[in-house]
């Protein structure tokens, strides 16, 4: 039987709702997984003001005990791994290797900033004044409101939520409504491990009530820090919505990542680093591989060894051992279609194109194409840096490919488009490597492997049109949900002016050795 899924404030279920919509399998568009009940603006600002109203005691309890809250959520995750696992299937059509990696990531995340709550380390400055100390503290920002995608419906959201609770603020998160369920059981976990009322507050709600509700919250002084994961064009308005109120938002937004093969790189390694990051989760990655860029004494040869193995890799039900699934929702596979409409004449096709189906098949497909959202893996090879195919984050099973002479065309190819969230490079010659790293816009660079893939502790983000220059995980995500606070303490028994009542030592600079 499906679920309902209902928003949470301050504990308790809102029951009233302006709609209720079905979340599908988008691996079998007839099985329901859940109804979601979406609530209007009003039900942010309500969970904004119980967030605040919240966030003075939580600041309170010491930090220690705030991180084991954080070790109870890693340990509960753990447990229930594999039940989140294939719920995030279920849901979003992801296959069940990768979910369970995406589960991973939380329990990696956990056991990371558990430790963080005995490590906000301020420091001890040496004054300039005799009798007086200085000191730095991290204070938590206040009430954050997190809002996130559904393509990493548990693991990205685990990046803002996990730090933000460990550093003493409160939340209010909006998650997808496409992936409503899995967020729903993400959020019963926190609340099972001892994260307080009001502290951990979900609202479901669609795009515009969001930024009403988020533009009132932030009119009335109830939240203090956004986050956001989603769109490079949905960013630029939250940014602009933030910046009228002196805020700076955490933006974690959308990629068009190239990827470089020079003339000594391992091709081998090259196309399974490609298929991987070109395919895996369907192409809907924010790192999903965008362009290929491949040298030209190899690009043929890349070419063909990449679409036999984009020909001979499994896709289908998400359930089996598959590459990839279905996209994500119907609200992506129009996407995905408007992208196929920017293949051209000077393109050549590697492989079907459109959505599986029997008219349409795909050799070697897995399940029954007619259950879901599945699309035919695309290489367009011949891509040119004023295609829009070239110039624009597809969301989708498409990877350009496109031959360079030098590694500084390379370089300035990987830089045309003006996302900067990831980049890879396949070389044997280490001089390469760093050159590329160096000239690359990019926040984040591979060697040797695929444009996908994060670990707990390595700070993730881009830049330009891939995000404000903010990074999350490891000890760098601390600087979005703290602020610094320095101190100074004059025991001296009089006011001393610092700059004006300081000790000069003199020197004698008239000397000089006989």
């Amino acid at each position: 039987m499906a679920v309902e899924v209902l928003s949470v404030v301050g504990g308790e279920r809102i029951s009233e709702a302006v709609r209720r919509t079905p979340s599908t399998n988008p691996a079998r568009l007839s099985e329901v997984v859940g109804t979601v009940g979406s609530a209007g603006p009003e039900v942010f600002v309500q969970a904004a003001s119980v967030a605040q109203a919240a966030q003075v005691a939580w600041a309170a309890t010491p930090a220690p005990q705030r991180g084991q809250v954080i070790s109870n959520v890693g340990r509960l995750m753990t447990s229930n791994k594999e039940r989140l696992a294939k719920l995030v299937t279920q849901e979003i059509g992801k296959p069940l290797a990768e979910a369970l990696g995406e589960v991973q990531e939380i329990i990696d995340t956990c056991d990371f900033f558990l430790g963080e709550g005995r490590r906000l380390y301020g420091q001890t400055v040496p004054s300039e004044m005799p009798d007086k100390q200085l000191f730095t503290f991290r204070r938590p920002v206040g009430t954050v409101a997190i809002i996130t995608a559904g393509n990493f419906p548990v693991a990205v959201p685990s990046w803002y939520i996990v730090p933000a609770l460990l550093c003493g603020n409160t939340v209010v998160w909006k998650p997808a409504e496409y992936s409503a369920v899995v967020s729903d059981a993400f959020y019963e976990i926190f609340a099972h491990s001892g994260v307080p009322a009001g502290v951990f507050n979900v609202v479901y709600a669609d795009g515009p009530d969001t930024f009403s509700g988020l533009e009132q919250a932030l009119q009335a002084g109830l939240i203090n820090k956004v986050g956001f994961t989603g769109s490079s064009a949905v960013g630029e308005r939250i940014g602009e919505l933030c910046g009228r109120h002196l805020q700076n938002p955490c933006l974690e937004l959308g990629g068009k990542n190239p990827m470089v093969i020079t003339e000594d790189a391992d091709l081998d390694l090259a196309v399974e680093g490609a298929l991987f990051s070109g395919f895996g989760t369907a192409g809907q990655r924010c790192t999903s591989l965008g362009t290929a860029i491949a040298h030209r004494s190899v690009y043929d040869e890349f070419l063909d060894r990449f679409g036999r193995a984009t020909e001979d890799a499994a896709m289908g039900d998400p359930a089996e051992d598959v590459l990839f699934g279905p996209l994500l929702d119907e609200k992506f596979a129009a996407g995905f279609e408007k992208t196929l409409g920017w293949i051209g004449p000077h393109h050549r096709v590697i492989g079907r194109t459109g959505r599986v189906t029997a008219d349409n098949p795909r050799a070697g497909f897995v399940g029954d194409p007619a259950d879901g959202l599945f699309y035919h893996p695309v290489i367009v090879a011949g891509v040119q840096p004023d295609d829009e195919l070239f110039m624009n984050e597809t969301f989708g099973p498409i990877v350009g490919v496109t031959p360079y002479t030098s590694l500084d065309e390379a370089i300035a190819l990987g830089n045309k488009s003006g996302y900067g969230l990831s980049s890879s490079i396949y070389t044997t010659d280490p001089n390469k490597a760093f050159r590329f790293a160096q000239g690359i816009s990019a926040g984040m660079v591979s060697v040797n492997n695929s444009t996908s893939g994060a670990e707990a502790h390595l700070p993730f983000g881009g830049n330009g049109k891939s995000g404000n220059g903010s990074r999350q995980s490891g000890i760098w995500v601390l600087d979005q949900f703290t602020r610094w606070q320095s101190m100074n303490w004059d025991y001296s028994g009089r006011l001393q002016k610092a700059q004006m009542d300081t000790e000069t030592v003199e020197a004698d600079f008239s000397f000089e050795l006989p």
